[in-house]
């Protein structure tokens, strides 16, 4: 009997857009905003997620281009396979297969944390809370209750079939939009009340405050020696990098747009990557600095309960610069309201995490090279699929390495996270530098091919003809840029585990990831070529009839205002029908 392998292509443009702004949306916008605005200050915290921001606008714009003329399974893997070297791609699989799972596990590791919501009384105190007490009942439970109850909910949802997952990720992430939206007008009402007090809106940015932190200090402390404290321009941009660093983990997650492909439904028709993209890149760009602008206004970043973020990574909500900001402005109710939203962020995140280590998992599935010999029994079951197109396997492998965040049990759980994520981030980060390299060679192989006048579909490759599905400007230049600051970031991710007192715990959490990558790389040549270095070969396909190139029928352009009836005028029936559809398939 012939067992089931292929996905089922059910998803539509509005299920992968949301799928994938829920994988970006989860504790790091909440968690990690306080912290990037303690590092650098309000206005300089703004300069590192626009900067981080437009990483994100250039990987994700090459990996879309060549999802959508190339919709193949396995996406970040095939296609560095295809164009840089085989072995280069499986071990760009692997690694972001694992970074996944850490993923996956940082989530929870978060909600367990997030249980944990309770404030200091002393700094209620010092800031006019109205009760003496503010948290939940919940911070004597163990994290290991929250980590078994939230991995089991995760893995149920994940068995869905992929239509209800993705019509259940569309509702999430409509949610967190409304939330998100709501939470910018609330700050900006707090920062309208606060004009009274301090006599300025900005005053945040103000005297003692300002745009910049003053200082950065390397190695953060309760101690009373702060340790060494960098000042002037040096410590501004070191600060500024540092901040950076720490956005880019709040972003990961808009490759999923990418993994989902195989599970599109009708691509040519709906244009979903094109839409998804540019869509996603929009959203999280303006959300995130709208959110880190209000919040700015409202608490300055030298907050106590900021500094502690500094100092033990992630913690509970009251950390998040939301939970202060009502606090601060005596608020009831919200806080936990706030810190219960966090929870349903983080969770829904994890959900999002464990799908898509899942169908990276199925991908490498398919490719026996990519797997050990011993291990090709295995990698069969793993390539099978349920009668309605869940990869079971996969999905049970996948969940099994999120029982990693049973390590919210130990001692200092926040610290854990800090390092797993941050070990995640660098895995992910290598992943966009062989995207935006791949791209590279990618851009110039359709060229080549479509001056070609032996080829009959030669127009396909043609970025200028109206038939090509994803184009944008200058793409060629975003993916030097990307390919340039992805290596930069990479090397310098955590440098601060170079000053003194060395951290070889943070060393190995921020570089691991780096040798394990070159060491899978060997490991395939070794397997191919021999054990002799000398003899190791590339073996890139250049492959661009595989499968055969996607093209849009040019009438049925989307994401573009074409009016019907030119001549006539915007509220004439057909053209206003036009402006709303335009309007609606953007906004939906």
């Amino acid at each position: 009997m012939t067992r089931r392998t292929v996905l089922s292509p059910a998803l539509k443009e509005r299920h992968v857009n949301m799928m994938a702004f829920s994988a970006c949306i989860g504790f790091g916008l909440f968690l990690q905003s306080g912290k990037v605005i303690y590092i650098a200050g309000p206005g300089l915290a703004i300069v590192a997620i626009v900067l981080a921001s437009s990483v994100m606008w250039s990987v994700i714009a090459c990996l879309g281009e060549m999802t959508a003329l190339f919709p193949v399974q396995g996406p970040l893997f095939e296609f560095p396979g295809r164009f840089i070297d085989e072995a280069v791609g499986y071990a760009t699989g692997w690694i972001v297969w694992f970074a996944w799972v850490v993923i996956l596990a940082a989530e929870i590791l978060a909600v367990a944390q997030l249980w944990k919501f309770r404030f200091d009384e002393k700094y209620l105190l010092d800031v006019g809370y109205p009760d003496k007490e503010l948290g939940w009942s919940t911070e004597g439970y163990s994290p290991a209750v929250w980590v078994f109850l939230f991995l089991i909910l995760i893995g149920l949802i994940n068995l869905l079939p992929v239509l209800q997952y993705g019509q259940l990720e569309y509702v999430f992430g409509v949610v967190k939009i409304f939330f998100i939206s709501g939470l910018i007008v609330f700050n900006v009402i707090l920062s309208a009340m606060q004009k009274v007090p301090h006599g300025n809106h900005f005053w945040t940015w103000n005297k003692p405050y300002g745009f910049a932190a003053e200082s950065l200090v390397v190695h953060p402390s309760h101690d009373q020696d702060p340790g060494i404290v960098l000042r002037g321009e040096q410590g501004k941009f070191l600060a500024l990098w540092t901040a950076v660093s720490a956005c880019v983990f709040s972003f990961v997650g808009f490759e999923t747009i990418a993994i989902t492909a195989p599970e599109n439904k009708d691509l040519e028709k709906h244009e979903t990557l094109k839409l998804a993209t540019k869509k996603l890149t929009l959203r999280i760009t303006i959300l995130y600095v709208l959110c880190t602008f209000v919040g700015g206004l409202n608490v300055p970043y030298n907050d106590p309960n900021l500094v502690n973020i500094q100092i033990n990574s992630v913690r509970a909500g009251q950390n998040s610069i939301f939970v202060l900001a009502a606090v601060r402005n005596h608020l009831r109710t919200w806080p936990s309201f706030f810190n219960g939203f966090f929870i349903f962020s983080a969770t829904t995140s994890g959900i999002n995490a464990l799908y898509n280590s899942s169908r990276i998992l199925h991908a490498l599935a398919s490719i026996p090279e990519a797997w050990p010999l011993w291990l090709q029994n295995s990698r069969r079951r793993l390539e099978r699929t349920t009668s309605r197109g869940v990869p079971l396997g996969t999905v049970t492998v996948s969940w099994c390495f999120g029982l990693i965040a049973f390590l919210a049990v130990k001692p200092f759980p926040s610290v854990v996270l800090g390092r797993i994520t941050n070990n995640a981030v660098v895995s992910e980060l290598i992943c966009y530098t062989v995207i935006c390299l791949s791209y590279i060679q990618f851009y110039h192989r359709i060229k080549a091919a479509s001056e070609d006048h032996t080829l009959e579909n030669r127009s396909a490759f043609n970025r200028d003809d109206k038939q090509y599905p994803y184009r944008t400007h200058g793409q060629l230049f975003r993916a030097y840029y990307g390919l340039l600051f992805c290596i930069l970031l990479i090397l310098f991710n955590n440098w601060r585990a170079f000053v003194h007192p060395f951290s070889l715990p943070d060393f190995i959490a921020s570089y691991i990831g780096i040798l394990a990558f070159f060491a899978l790389i060997a490991a395939y040549h070794v397997k191919s070529d021999g054990w002799n270095p000398l003899q190791w070969r590339r073996n890139a396909s250049m492959q661009i009839h595989r499968p055969p190139p996607k093209v849009v029928v040019p009438g049925r352009r989307r994401g573009h205002l074409v009016f019907p009836n030119p001549k006539e005028p915007i509220w004439s029936e057909e053209n206003f029908k036009a402006l709303v559809g335009f309007i609606w398939g953007w906004l939906k």
